[in-house]
């Protein structure tokens, strides 16, 4: 690790994959099943995260992964904000 890297990030790639993956994919469910503001909150805050995320390793992704990154982040944004309605 990089002297100007963040600790978190460290502590992130440190993360078992399936173990990120299977908590993503319960969390999404239950704010799909939640009721109205609850589960558009809860997917608008894992926006956040991705949004974070994106941020952090946009330098090192090539164009075709930013383009499905976006697409996927807007579909995201989308679903939670048709929730919250």
């Amino acid at each position: 690790m990089q002297r100007t890297q963040s600790p978190l990030l460290g502590r992130l790639a440190r993360v078992n994959p399936t173990t990120v993956f299977l908590a993503t994919l319960v969390l999404v469910l239950v704010a799909l099943f939640a009721p109205g503001p609850v589960g558009g909150l809860l997917l608008l805050a894992l926006a956040a995260g991705l949004v974070w995320l994106m941020v952090t390793t946009w330098p090192v992704q090539a164009p075709a992964t930013r383009v499905i990154r976006l697409v996927m982040l807007t579909l995201l944004i989308a679903v939670a904000l048709a929730k919250l309605l």
